[in-house]
Formats: structure tokens, sequence, C-alpha cells
């Protein structure tokens, strides 16, 4: 078989979905987010970076910056294999008791992604927990889709944000061991769960509750602890994964729970027991990253700000964006040439960092720009953004916001 052949026809019918990815050449610039310098062509030109998960510019603060540095020089850069072989750094310790005092937790464990936190952990679960079974928002992460399918468990589907769904389906479920997955803040609506009346269902039934807290912590809370610290119900969730790769700017995921749950997963997890740690420096930058967020909100405060200011601005341009009660803003397009179109446009004509969101990350028709406005995005910043879509908006005959 001419395997490349095979390969070549599958991406070709990509492009011409226009749903392949072709990713941008980008450095990050220390000390100037959000700017950053793209390469292209062999040649290099300056664009500011509106879709970035690092949301409040934690990566390059210059405490976070120290703490890698300095851990780099005393520990060196690898992590020396898993830490069931390498041992655990003390790092991991001290990372891990910060990020259980953060969720008002009695332990932690860390992963080498978000991904492979929701992975490991759900997949542990489900597969065992005799009998259990496994309901999941039906707009769950892929990861967490990939952990339960991995887990074997038995799957059931609610409707998205739908806890009388919920409700239902977990009456149907009958006696078995239920677990219980959804997200707090979705990332490509940015719409963020009824977790009140969705933990009050869980208790109700006697399920397990797993909350994917990714895009929220660092970002909500009045220590960074996600929504489910904001809104007062850490404490009656049973399980809360996070990542260090977003708000935080590091990378790496973890878990948070009961002192039980949490070694259990550690103790029957493949996807934790053979995978090599996190190096000791990113564990000690995203623990300072932690300790400065749980005491300063002046980030947070500065990125609702920001957020605010360019949904108004889009709305007085009639530029159609998704309404959400989180710091994200989908700028919708509903096509995938033209979302592509539009980003490649930004990006060469107007030094705008974009990137298009197609399925499958997203249902054909529903193709959206996504955009996180951070701290450091100056009024400028705005007003040149702003300005470009509007062009845009005119130059590819697309339908204005009705005011």
């Amino acid at each position: 078989m001419d395997f490349d052949a095979l390969f070549t026809r599958h991406l070709d019918s990509l492009k011409a979905e226009g749903n392949y990815r072709v990713f941008a050449d980008l450095e990050r610039r220390c000390g100037n987010f959000p700017r950053a310098a793209n390469h292209k062509d062999g040649q290099l030109r300056d664009v500011t970076v509106w879709c970035s998960n690092d949301y409040l510019g934690m990566g390059q603060h210059p405490d976070v910056i120290e703490a890698m540095v300095s851990a780099v020089k005393a520990c060196g850069t690898g992590a020396g294999g898993t830490r069931n072989i390498g041992g655990t750094n003390h790092h991991h310790i001290l990372l891990e008791a910060e990020l259980a005092d953060l969720h008002g937790k009695e332990a932690a464990l860390l992963f080498t992604s978000g991904y492979v936190s929701n992975w490991a952990a759900l997949g542990t679960l489900g597969a065992r927990i005799p009998g259990a079974v496994i309901l999941s928002d039906e707009k769950n992460h892929a990861s967490m889709i990939e952990g339960i399918r991995h887990s074997r468990a038995d799957k059931v589907l609610w409707r998205h944000n739908d806890w009388r769904d919920l409700d239902r389906k977990l009456h149907a479920v009958g006696d078995r061991p239920k677990i219980v997955a959804f997200e707090s803040v979705y990332s490509m609506d940015g719409d963020i769960a009824p977790i009140r009346e969705i933990v009050e269902v869980c208790e109700a039934h006697g399920a397990l509750s797993y909350i994917d807290e990714v895009h929220a912590v660092g970002m909500y809370g009045p220590r960074g602890g996600g929504v489910t610290e904001r809104d007062g119900l850490a404490d009656r969730i049973s399980l809360i994964e996070g990542t260090l790769g977003k708000a935080f700017g590091c990378v790496g995921g973890y878990i948070t729970g009961s002192a039980a749950l949490v070694d259990f997963v550690r103790s029957f997890s493949s996807g934790f027991i053979f995978t090599t740690a996190l190096p000791p420096a990113v564990a000690a930058a995203a623990t300072a990253s932690i300790r400065h967020l749980k005491t300063s909100g002046a980030e947070r405060a500065a990125q609702a700000a920001r957020v605010a200011h360019l949904r108004a601005r889009l709305d007085t341009a009639g530029i159609p964006h998704m309404a959400n009660g989180s710091h994200i803003i989908p700028v919708m397009i509903g096509d995938p040439v033209k979302c592509k179109m539009i980003s490649d446009i930004l990006m060469n004509d107007w030094g705008i960092y974009v990137q298009p969101i197609n399925y499958p990350t997203v249902p054909k028709g529903t193709e959206r720009l996504r955009i996180t406005p951070g701290p450091l995005h100056s009024d400028a910043d705005v007003d040149h953004l702003v300005t470009a879509l509007s062009s845009l908006w005119r130059h590819c005959a697309l339908a204005h916001a009705v005011a």
C-alpha cells in the first residue's frame, strides 16, 4: 500500500474543506507580552497576540521567571524520570501542597499536562470503580472524552449545562456508582456551567462530582481558585482538575481532592506511573505563579476590564460575538474558508495574531476567531483590533450584529 498517497489524500481533503491547520511560527518576547516575533518566509516581524491562553501574562512575570531560573541553577533541567524511579523532587511536593491549598482539598497530584490529568484521572476512576457509569456533559473537552473512552466504563451524555437533564439521567441509571464530569468555563463558547445546581443534583444522587477548571484557575475567585472558589462551592466538589499551562503561565496539569481519592489515582493510573515527571524548574515557577495570584487580584481585575472594553467596542462596531460570562470572546464567522482567510489577513496585513477555530474543535458552521484579551493589551491595541475587524467585515461581506 502507498501509505504516503493515503496520507496526502486525507490532507488534501482537509485543505479543500478549509480545516487544515497551519501553525504560526512565533517567538514570544520576554517582558514584551502580548507582543511576539513572527518568523515567515525568512523574515521577522512583530505581531500582537490576541488568542493566548497565558491569560494574565504570568508566563513572563518576573517572580515566575526568577523562580524557574533559580531552580534550574539549583536542580538542573530534567526530573530524571518518573517519580517512582527518579524520585519526587521537593519542588513537586511544594507545588502539590500549594494546589491543594488553592482548592481547599486534602491533596493534589501533578501531571505533565491538563490533557493527561483528565485522561488519566477519568480513565482510572471509570476503570477501577466497579460498575461505574460516567455522565458527561455533551460539550466536554476531548481529553475528558478520551479518558472516559479509555476507562471502558458505561457513558451517558447529558445536554450541555442542563442540570435537569442530568437529574433525569442520574435517576435512570439507578443504584450504580456514578461519576458526573463537566467543566466550569467551556473553552470555545466561553459559557460557564450552573455549578451549584449540578452539585446539588450530584449530592442528591450520591454521585462523585468531577469538574475541569482549566480555563478558570487563576482567573476567578479571590485567590484564583476558579469559579468553584468564586461561588463558594469548592468544598462540595469531589475532584477539581486544573492546569498550570494557562493563567499560571507554565505547563502541566493536576487534580485535587481527598487524600484517598488522589492516592487512588496516583497508585493505579498508568498515565501518572509511567510518565516522566515535570522538571523541578517548571514546578518551582508554577508555585511562584500560584502564590502570587493568591494574594494579587490586580491581574484579574485588569483582565476583566480589558474584556469589558473590547466587548463594548465590538458592539459599537457591530462585530458579532458570543455573549457569555467569561473572559473568552468568540467572534463568529461561520465559514471555515473565510475564517482562515480573515486570520491570515489579520496576521499579514495588520500584525494581529488570532488563530482560526474550525472543525473538529467546533461544529461545522460555527467557525470563529477566539479572542482572549489580557491585562497588558493597551487601548491602542484594542482600537487597532477593532479597526482591522471592521475593515475585514466589509471586505469579506460578513453580516454585522444587529444593535
